[in-house]
């Protein structure tokens, strides 16, 4: 069973290059699983029994299931559908010496610079094209190795193993071909989405590593793959939603872009996206506020965003007390300074859940002396306020263009995901609170 959800997260992932195309299978496999589309800027009708989703920007969709429209919860869990990557600027082709033509990019996010080179690389994410009546979204994807960053001979630079530090404007343009590619790229792009080259208006482009996903270890027991942070779970949230639900709380799969760079875009979860959805889903129900005010006081989100196991080149960069492993389960993450947004609150419900399911938990907390990221949760929080844990699957390398994860962890993720859409939260008061 774990290798067969592992092979369909592979086929998710290698179906999602850019953020864009990650929401458009999402939202496949929603229309697949009978649920309606909605637009934003148009009236909604939501009805008890009723399954939907929204998008905003094509790179963020809220999901949700409405059990009955005296609902006692909304049950959320967010993830994010973009990755650390190079962005693909205006007018990118960059010509060298007349012999070699590179394209021009910038990063986005923090990744592992080092990663990226010596590997097929390729190109995918919107482009907006001419109409007749204004502008649509065509998504692309180059769907062959087209690029490499090839990386300088050690002969040339005997201090390569020393440790590099990169210029990302000089050491990490990707090369494109010979001088006989100059002034196609553009004209690849417009190919790639079925447009001539001139009514292509503007896009937004990036790099993806075309490395092929893989199982491995003496007993097959770990996977390596592109952005397993955070498409792995992203994933596993779009499976619990679909096979999971309560007959008293909302149950919510909300898969935000942007966080890579701080999520405060329209579409990222700093954004008013989630209070907008959640407060229209309780005003088509023909709820008052004071109704949603009591539903979100018993609320409860999980942030899904991925975590780091105790590397075996590097233990002692982890937390002497709090060792994570891969393929020993769903990690509640912690931070002194709500980093994470964990408490004892949210950590106790979460665990009280996985425990019935019998599902492993581990506890991630940060050296004192390293200061860690943040995620979704806290961020989130400070538009709709409500009890949150911080959770993920360990993995090493984070942030580099090739991850390594656990076989086994991606079903207990599943797991831990549907009990707690199968559940409902009633806080019978701030402080108290029992599960059903």
């Amino acid at each position: 069973m774990a290798l067969e959800t592992v092979h369909e997260l592979f086929d998710f992932i290698e179906n999602s290059p850019s953020c864009f195309h990650v929401i458009d299978n999402v939202k496949a496999e929603l229309k697949k699983e009978g649920f309606e589309e909605l637009c934003e800027n148009k009236k909604w009708e939501i009805k008890e029994g009723g399954k939907y989703f929204v998008t905003r920007n094509l790179s963020s969709v809220i999901a949700f299931k409405v059990p009955t429209k005296d609902f006692k919860s909304f049950h959320i869990v967010a993830s994010h559908s973009d990755s650390p990557t190079f962005k693909i600027k205006d007018n990118p082709e960059q010509s060298v010496k007349g012999k070699y033509v590179q394209l021009n990019t910038e990063r986005y996010g923090g990744m592992i610079y080092s990663t990226w080179f010596d590997r097929p690389l390729s190109v995918a994410g919107r482009v907006m094209v001419k109409t007749e009546k204004g502008v649509q979204t065509r998504l692309v994807n180059i769907d062959r190795d087209l690029l490499v960053i090839p990386n300088l001979a050690i002969h040339m630079d005997r201090t390569a193993n020393d440790g590099m530090k990169y210029n990302p404007q000089t050491n990490l343009l990707p090369l494109f071909g010979d001088a006989a590619s100059k002034d196609t790229f553009d004209k690849l792009v417009a190919e790639a989405c079925g447009v001539k080259e001139e009514d292509v208006i503007a896009s937004d482009l990036f790099l993806y590593n075309r490395t092929k996903p893989v199982v491995w270890g003496g007993h097959n027991e770990y996977m390596s793959c592109a952005k397993l942070d955070d498409l792995e779970c992203a994933f596993s949230s779009m499976k619990a939603f679909i096979k999971g639900g309560s007959k008293e709380s909302v149950s919510v799969c909300a898969i935000f872009d942007n966080e890579e760079v701080g999520s405060s875009t329209k579409q990222g979860a700093n954004s008013t996206f989630m209070y907008d959805v959640l407060r229209r889903i309780n005003q088509n129900l023909g709820r008052s506020e004071e109704d949603y005010y009591t539903a979100v006081a018993s609320s409860f989100m999980l942030s899904a965003d991925n975590a780091h196991a105790l590397h075996p080149n590097h233990p002692a960069v982890t937390d002497p007390t709090n060792l994570v492993f891969l393929n020993e389960g769903i990690v509640i993450k912690h931070n002194a300074n709500q980093k994470y947004t964990t408490d004892a609150v949210s950590s106790a419900l979460f665990q009280s859940m996985c425990k019935e399911h019998q599902v492993p938990v581990q506890n991630f907390v940060n050296r004192s002396d390293i200061a860690g990221g943040s995620t979704l949760g806290n961020i989130s929080n400070s538009h709709v306020s409500l009890n949150t844990v911080d959770i993920g699957l360990p993995q090493l390398a984070m942030h580099s263009s090739y991850e390594t994860a656990g076989v086994l962890d991606l079903d207990y993720m599943i797991s831990g995901m549907e009990a707690f859409y199968n559940s409902t939260v009633i806080a019978n008061c701030d402080g108290d609170y029992e599960i059903r």
